[in-house]
């Protein structure tokens, strides 16, 4: 059981911050900030989960159906990720390449604390054990200092595949292609900071500073960190609708307003970029049609393009209604991973990219979001995103564009590049 309350608060940006400095002192945090960006899906401004008082870790060995008995089991708000390595709980594929983060396959926690703000209006639900720390809490949190950052050295960032073999490794997937194996790729690389130190609060405020990004997410496990800045849904239910909203299509911004409406012009009317996000939006449906009430799978919205900070994207929007015979747990496994990180036809795509990528993806191009008591869920396509084991002092940000007949290797190494623009600027 939950006591819940209502406070307002007088400055709801200044608070969010004081919100999350406040949060370090826990072993477990996930903070979600929509950053006040526009967007009809949105059910809050922000999200606070603090301190776990039950959790599941597991790797991806029946990592469905253990999450599925633990939310039955607890009935309550839980929030934590799935890595994109629960693929090898859906279908028979591996994950052998290097890890250098370590993360468990999937964690989520039951939180004692939840502090949920919309517009001014914040709501404290706190579980019955600790609920008369509420008061003491809320006042700790408005006497919060905004944190000062030591200056730190610089930090040697390197890349896992060069640019030469990333053309040559782009190059086979095209030969794929051409071959009728698939369709469609999402190919990525990651840069990595051997022996490093980082601020992880400080690193995820500059990363969202200078993003703005719709699903953004500070998530903490002890030492292990997810800093997002992710612009996309991956899956949210809300009663009987399912909503996903995958990205395909990437443009430059530019100061110069008539430049930038440009950019945005042409990516609307990109052949290959209206076709990559035509493939994985047909992806999507069919996902979506699997746990669906016969003939509700609808393309609410095709192609629309949506300017965030530093990109422009191109973004489909997907719905279905889930049959009362299907689980919200069913809903995601058969929808995972998200088609906008695959490719097309999925598994076939997930083999060649396996062989292909040399570092295993763990979170990243996997999903973090929470479920609510009465089974609504949300959850976000993690990109744009830093990872960092403070344990093993290393930090990884991985990058990946679509690979279609139409591509030049060139360009979607440069697309790779403009992608990583922020973590870049975050981490140098």
């Amino acid at each position: 059981m939950r006591t819940s309350i209502i406070k307002n608060i007088d400055n709801p940006v200044q608070f969010k911050q004081l919100l999350l400095t406040w949060a370090q002192q826990f072993r477990e945090v996930v903070f979600l900030d929509s950053n006040d960006y526009p967007q009809q899906y949105s059910s809050y401004d922000c999200i606070l989960a603090v301190d776990a008082f039950t959790s599941v870790k597991t790797d991806y060995h029946n990592a469905f159906e253990d999450l599925k008995q633990y939310q039955q089991i607890t009935n309550d708000w839980l929030f934590g990720y799935l890595s994109y390595d629960l693929k090898n709980d859906v279908e028979v594929l591996h994950s052998n390449n290097f890890d250098g983060l370590k993360f468990p396959d999937l964690f989520f926690f039951q939180p004692k604390k939840i502090l949920v703000l919309k517009g001014s209006q914040l709501e404290i639900q706190y579980l019955t054990l600790c609920d008369d720390e509420i008061e003491e809490d809320f006042l700790k949190i408005l006497e919060t200092k905004h944190p000062k950052f030591d200056t730190q050295y610089p930090i040697n960032i390197e890349q896992r595949i060069s640019k030469d073999i990333y053309l040559k490794k782009v190059s086979k997937i095209l030969e794929h292609i051409h071959r009728g194996d698939i369709y469609e790729a999402n190919f990525c690389l990651e840069f990595f900071i051997e022996n490093a130190n980082i601020n992880a609060l400080e690193k995820f405020l500059k990363l969202n500073e200078i993003s703005k990004s719709p699903l953004s997410v500070y998530f903490k496990n002890n030492k292990q960190f997810l800093l997002s800045a992710s612009p996309e849904r991956y899956l949210k239910k809300e009663g009987e609708l399912l909503i996903s909203q995958p990205i395909k299509g990437t443009a430059k911004r530019f100061l110069d307003p008539i430049e930038d409406e440009k950019s945005k012009k042409q990516l609307a009317s990109d052949p290959k970029e209206r076709a990559e996000n035509i493939m994985v939006s047909d992806l999507v449906r069919n996902d979506l049609s699997r746990t669906a009430q016969k003939g509700s799978v609808k393309v609410e919205e095709l192609c629309s393009i949506y300017s965030f900070k530093q990109v422009h994207q191109m973004i489909s929007t997907i719905t279905s209604n889930l049959d009362s015979q299907y689980t919200e747990i069913d809903a995601i496994k058969t929808t995972f991973p998200m088609g906008s990180m695959t490719g097309t036809p999925k598994v076939s795509v997930m083999k060649i990219i396996e062989e292909l990528e040399e570092t295993k993806r763990g979170l990243y191009s996997g999903a973090v979001g929470y479920f609510t008591p009465n089974g609504d869920f949300d959850f976000n396509v993690v990109i744009r995103s830093i990872l960092y084991n403070q344990e093993n002092k290393y930090v990884s940000f991985s990058v990946g564009s679509a690979i279609t007949s139409q591509s030049v290797p060139e360009k979607e190494y440069e697309e790779c590049l403009l992608k990583a623009k922020a973590m870049h600027e975050v981490l140098s």
